[in-house]
């Protein structure tokens, strides 16, 4: 069965956005932003909230520009190329290889582990994936640990009142000072 993973940068204090809806603080280095391009090269399909479908448009044109290096015009390739379901009340319609959900996100799930395919079903909004872990549906956290303190926001992991136990599955620092922290739910 397809694994459920939830994959963001996130602040020392938590926060995937800052209080001012900023992420400035997470610009990648050339290391994290190949961790970054083998995370979607694994993801069979990607879902994403209205915010973060908007947010990654830039990649389905970056592209067309002929100065920018390798390893960005390989990110914009494997992101173009990979199924994206968008979950939106607002979009009437989306770009590229892209859908918007028909259903529910707890259905859109189930129909995507019950299809054969390769790949984890990944996804991405801090508000999308706190709708799917308060449904026990995420398998596994990969957090990028930015060395900052924001001071509020979005946080990474949905405010729930309910306990869910993690397995270290693997822990990278970067020269940067980011550290990748991989957890599997522990069932």
């Amino acid at each position: 069965m397809r694994s459920v993973t939830y994959s963001m940068g996130v602040s020392l204090d938590g926060y995937v956005v800052g209080p001012d809806g900023g992420f400035d603080w997470t610009p990648p280095d050339e290391e994290v932003f190949r961790l970054a391009t083998d995370e979607v090269r694994e993801a069979g399909v990607h879902l994403l909230g209205r915010r973060l479908y908007e947010t990654m448009l830039y990649w389905e044109t970056v592209d067309q520009n002929p100065s920018l290096d390798f390893s960005t015009l390989e990110f914009a390739a494997v992101w173009k190329a990979l199924p994206k379901v968008v979950f939106s009340t607002t979009l009437s319609a989306v770009q590229g290889n892209a859908r918007l959900a028909s259903g529910g996100l707890a259905e859109e799930i189930e129909r995507l582990r019950a299809e054969p395919g390769e790949g984890d079903i990944a996804i991405g909004g801090a508000t999308l994936a706190a709708e799917a872990a308060a449904s026990g549906l995420i398998d596994e956290y990969r957090a990028r640990v930015y060395p900052v303190l924001v001071g509020g926001g979005i946080p990474f992991f949905p405010q729930r009142e309910r306990r869910v136990d993690l397995e270290l599955v693997e822990t990278r620092t970067f020269s940067s000072r980011v550290v990748h922290l991989r957890y599997r739910v522990a069932r």
